[in-house]
């Protein structure tokens, strides 16, 4: 059976991934106590630095994916169009190995955008997990429960009042249930999540204990304090504790509604950042789905950082702040790339490992002698300006196809010939 330490997750790949950013948490939260900087909210910005530095190689191919695809998107097109209709074998073949060549001489990946994916999906749920439950994977946090709790422990009917009594135990009732999570551990991860009127009801019930109590509380507090808010409630309870109190804080009520808000601020900021690859839209509706989904994203954010502790937004709005620092220096680096040069190294090292299976010539060398691509800038403006040279020029087409159409002359299957003609023109 897995160790678990409070609730660790287990998950496979999640839990062990989540393990290694805990060391990384916990060595970061060491060096600002020598400082003497014992602060939950700094840890967790420079913790989520850390992390998006370290994954900074699979930003750098995933946006390299992605300018590449707007510019080698009307290659993949016309070959698309020069096979469409074809369904024998020698066809297909030709057509596979025609667009493995223009990815060949791009030097990307077909699968290598979702690959980029793949990897860092697992990587940031850790990294959720970690800030989620800080007191799970940072022992110094850990530590200011243990001596409360081991004397809490030692009550009759603890349990009981703990499961019914605290409204943060309401989200861990199964594990009070469950053989595998240790009571004093499950214990801990309800005091992480208490109200005021939890730590109330604890004092009242453990009168006794009320100065180790108030201690526990005290240092929690002065951990949990980033800019004058405690980032282990959440923004609704904030703000939910402050107008149920007689003296509202309006400062507290005011950095609790800014939370999500800067979220999905910086979140949509950062989507508007990020290079998209470029999608067929108008034939499968790809690209009004993702338009769709970057919309609501920023929504969603602010919705999950409003309900979720104020550490996760600050660890949401720090993500977001650090990878549109992150997609501006990089895209400013694939820009002043010189295509030509690439290109011509992606080809080489495609043709060696061609030869290497025994096949000489792709071809690729002379289709491309030549033709100059400039910086991936250029060649990014080139491709836009192509576009809208086709768009008018399918335009024009048909402007002028309606001048010389005479609707009461012109019979059905006229106009079918006028409609296929139009569309062979379009596609090449």
């Amino acid at each position: 059976m897995l160790e678990l330490i409070l609730t660790q997750n287990s998950t496979f790949i999640i839990g062990p991934i989540a393990k290694v950013l805990g060391y990384v948490m916990q060595g970061i939260f060491w060096l600002l106590d020598k400082v003497g900087i014992q602060n939950i909210g700094l840890a967790i910005i420079i913790f989520t630095l850390v992390i998006y530095l370290l994954l900074m190689p699979l930003t750098i191919r995933q946006q390299k994916f992605s300018k590449m695809s707007a510019i080698m998107n009307p290659e993949l097109t016309a070959i698309q169009a020069k096979y469409k209709g074809k369904k024998d074998q020698e066809s297909m073949m030709k057509m596979q190995e025609e667009t493995k060549a223009v990815y060949a001489k791009y030097g990307v990946s077909p699968s290598g955008s979702c690959l980029q994916l793949l990897i860092q999906m697992p990587i940031l749920f850790a990294l959720y997990r970690v800030i989620y439950a800080i007191p799970a994977y940072v022992p110094q946090v850990k530590e200011v429960y243990t001596s409360l709790v081991d004397k809490i422990y030692t009550n009759p009917g603890m349990v009981y009042f703990i499961k019914n009594k605290l409204s943060s135990a309401a989200m861990f009732s199964k594990q009070f249930d469950n053989t595998k999570f240790e009571v004093k551990n499950t214990i801990i991860d309800v005091l992480n999540r208490a109200t005021h009127k939890d730590w109330a009801a604890l004092k009242e019930k453990y009168a006794d204990l009320a100065t180790d109590i108030d201690s526990v509380k005290g240092k929690l507090d002065h951990y949990n304090n980033f800019l004058g808010l405690n980032i282990a409630f959440s923004p609704k309870d904030m703000i939910m504790m402050e107008f149920a109190s007689d003296h509202k804080n309006w400062g507290i009520i005011i950095g609790a509604i800014l939370i999500p808000i800067l979220s999905a601020v910086t979140q949509w900021i950062n989507l508007k950042l990020t290079p998209q690859a470029n999608t067929n839209n108008n034939d499968n509706g790809m690209g009004s789905s993702m338009k769709m989904m970057n919309n609501l994203m920023p929504i969603m954010s602010a919705f999950f950082c409003f309900t979720l502790p104020a550490g996760m937004g600050i660890y949401w709005i720090a993500g977001s702040v650090i990878r549109s620092i992150q997609q501006i220096v990089i895209n400013k680096h694939i820009d002043k790339m010189n295509l030509d040069e690439q290109i011509q190294k992606n080809i080489q090292k495609y043709e060696e490992k061609l030869k290497k299976k025994g096949v000489i010539g792709t071809g690729l060398s002379d289709k491309v002698n030549g033709k100059s691509y400039g910086t991936v800038k250029d060649a990014l403006q080139k491709s836009e300006e192509e576009k809208k040279a086709e768009r008018e020029k399918a335009q024009a087409y048909l402007n002028k196809t309606e001048k010389k159409k005479d609707s009461g002359s012109k019979s059905l299957a006229d106009r079918v010939n006028m409609v296929k003609d139009f569309n062979e023109r379009n596609n090449k």
